[in-house]
């Protein structure tokens, strides 16, 4: 019977550029950047690494499809080397890869690299991939504002609350975000911003605004893994960061077939979230996590992931919102270096970066925006639609061993 990885693997290094507009860098600059610094963390040399997972979603163009970007790159020792491709959770599944393998025994240490140069594709969003006449038909009208939007919607049909109610705690997931960049200089956005500018804000797809939308980076961020016991055989005293649960979940169809589901939540989150809690002993979130990650790729997706989960009470994260259970000073901190919105969101770095924070944080070097002894956090990935998309779940905490 499977056992699972709680506390098999342990994260001796990481690295994470600056998220923005690194016109000035390739994405080979910023593979390096955030691979140098892993390094430097751990505390190993380039010849210790023995496998290699690499994460990139949209940026074939520059880089190919290969993992041979990554191990020219960086000069990896002809380590075994994949590319991996998961829609927004990209980056989570270059670090589920690793850690998979080293508590598999498959490995004693591993590399999980995430990058993606999105500014030079001069798209306002995520770029397009034009894949002949059949999609052509159809993309147009698929675009990731225009879906997210109908999260909201419909949670205002299911739980009977105002557009209005609904709008404020949007406005605050947004505001949150930028008062949280402020105080990370590797964010993207570094500007803080007032419920009125959030509120008035030109429409872009209703009810979202231009302040409810994250934008588009350019960035990379890296880790390495190993056993615990191979940690301590490097010398690695103190604190050790472990990997507590990696739950993946994706769309079947059942949200397309037939109306069971209305709209109103992410079935894969709840899935996810179900199972990587249980990995990870974890009976009671609200309590024990001391801290998150959420992909609010839009201030709506936040909202409702909060209820996915098991953070909110169905119909109550609005209100939560709004009581400040989720600010930096609250009871579940959330996205606190400014998440998607404000750090970046460069696709296939996004996980990594997610879990740099957590790893920052259970170390105590968060500078500004460090909590006081925080041991349990999880990060959140969602990509894709709301009815058809990829979840990522995963926790981080102090090794118990």
């Amino acid at each position: 019977m499977a056992k699972g990885i709680r506390d098999k693997v342990v994260i001796i290094g990481m690295g994470c550029t600056r998220f923005g507009e690194r016109w000035d860098c390739s994405a080979e600059d910023l593979m390096v950047e955030s691979f140098c610094e892993a390094l430097d963390d751990a505390g190993i040399e380039r010849d210790q690494i023995e496998a290699a997972w690499f994460g990139l979603s949209v940026d074939e163009q520059s880089l190919g499809k290969s993992a041979l970007s990554l191990t020219e790159t960086l000069r990896l020792p002809n380590i075994a080397a994949t590319r991996v491709e998961n829609m927004c959770a990209t980056g989570t599944e270059a670090l589920r890869g690793a850690v998979y393998a080293v508590a598999a025994g498959a490995y004693d240490t591993a590399l999980a690299l995430g990058v993606e140069k999105l500014k030079d594709s001069g798209y306002g969003g995520l770029p397009e991939r034009n894949k002949g006449t059949f999609d052509d038909l159809w993309l147009p009208s698929a675009t990731a504002p225009g879906s997210f939007a109908q999260f909201a919607s419909a949670y205002v049909a299911r739980h009977g609350i105002s557009m209005e109610q609904l709008k404020q705690a949007m406005a605050h997931v947004s505001w949150k975000s930028h008062e949280n960049g402020v105080l990370n200089d590797k964010a993207h956005l570094r500007s803080k911003v007032s419920y009125e500018q959030i509120l008035n804000a030109a429409m872009i797809a209703y009810p979202l605004g231009l302040y409810d939308c994250c934008g588009v980076s350019d960035g990379s961020a890296c880790a390495i893994v190993t056993t615990p016991e191979k940690a301590r055989e490097m010398g690695k005293t103190g604190t050790l960061v472990s990997v507590k649960s990696m739950q993946l979940a994706l769309s079947n169809g059942a949200e397309m077939s037939h109306d069971s589901w209305d709209g109103s939540y992410a079935l894969t989150t709840r899935v996810a979230a179900a199972k990587a809690y249980a990995e990870a002993g974890v009976d009671d979130p609200e309590q024990q996590l001391d801290l998150i990650e959420v992909h609010d790729c839009f201030s709506i997706t936040e909202l409702v992931t909060m209820e996915d989960l098991g953070l909110s009470a169905p119909g109550r994260a609005s209100e939560d919102i709004l009581a400040g259970k989720f600010d930096r000073d609250g009871e579940v901190p959330c996205n606190i270096d400014g998440g998607l919105k404000c750090f970046g969101h460069p696709i296939g770095a996004t996980g990594l970066r997610m879990a740099y924070e957590i790893y920052q944080q259970l170390h105590g070097r968060a500078g500004e925006r460090q909590l006081s002894s925080p041991r349990l956090g999880l990060t959140h990935n969602l990509g894709g639609f709301p009815n058809k998309n990829v979840c990522s779940v995963s926790l981080f905490g102090h090794y118990e061993g």
